[in-house]
């Protein structure tokens, strides 16, 4: 994430240095390379939506160390003061082009955007709303997989948030899945690549483990570009490379789309 103090930023990219203001004026993606940078979840929000629609929709607690994980309740502390959110996700209603949707945004600010109970039972809350009001879901996935401080805990959300999208499903709900940089681990392998339409920012890590751990599993050397939207794209994991800048006319056109082929498919 960008540094909240400095008001230049070095592309990590092409190396070249500009005003952070400049930056965010192009949706913080590189002007001379068109990298991505990561965004926070009201960020992407605040870019997408309609103005004045965003409505955050409630979300249950849960016990904040089921494990007694040594450090675990300090470490949280210490995330919500850096990120200034409860969890690693931000959940909501709004509107793009005034046709309402329910988006589910992953941060990685928070603990790597990594799934544990709270952001499971976010993620399934906002899939249950979708189903109950019979509007489109929109998932922004970024994150390092399932947190290792909730165990067993954590690794189940994989099938709870699995199941929620499966019912959704056969109601004839819309699912549209986002990803972005990175989307690993067990968000990867459960909500993330269920989507009925899978999009993605250029150039994002997508996959379960990572590129490293899997040439030491093997033995072999990966692909140029393996794991990479890109190299997804051409092999049919991802539908649509789409950047920044193109993201709310897309999923607008979606929505609309959607939108035309019928009331009673959600």
């Amino acid at each position: 994430m960008l540094s909240e103090a400095s008001p230049v930023v070095t592309c990590p990219s092409c190396k070249k240095t500009m005003v952070k203001s400049r930056l965010a004026q192009s949706l913080f993606v590189c002007p001379t390379c068109g990298h991505h940078f990561p965004i926070s979840a009201y960020e992407r929000l605040n870019f997408l939506l309609d103005r004045g629609s965003l409505l955050e929709l409630e979300q249950n607690n849960f016990s904040e160390d089921p494990l007694n994980f040594p450090g675990y309740r300090e470490k949280l502390e210490s995330e919500r003061k850096k990120s200034g959110l409860p969890e690693a996700v931000v959940t909501a209603t709004g509107r793009i082009d005034g046709r309402k949707a329910v988006f589910a945004v992953l941060d990685g600010r928070f603990l790597m955007g990594s799934m544990g109970a709270a952001v499971g039972e976010a993620i399934t809350c906002a899939v249950e709303y979708a189903q109950k009001e019979r509007l489109p879901l929109v998932i922004f996935s970024a994150s390092g997989g399932a947190r290792m401080q909730e165990g067993i805990i954590s690794l189940m959300q994989m099938a709870k948030t699995s199941a929620a999208i499966a019912r959704f499903s056969e109601q004839g709900g819309l699912y549209i899945s986002y990803l972005t940089h990175p989307t690993t681990g067990g968000v990867s392998a459960s909500f993330a690549g269920l989507g009925d339409i899978t999009l993605a920012e250029p150039g994002a890590l997508i996959g379960f483990a990572g590129p490293r751990v899997i040439e030491q599993t093997i033995r072999q050397k990966l692909p140029e570009g393996f794991q990479r939207a890109e190299y997804l794209e051409e092999h049919g994991f991802v539908d649509r490379i789409v950047p920044r800048g193109e993201m709310r006319a897309v999923l607008s056109l979606l929505l609309r789309l959607h939108e035309k082929g019928g009331s009673a498919a959600c």
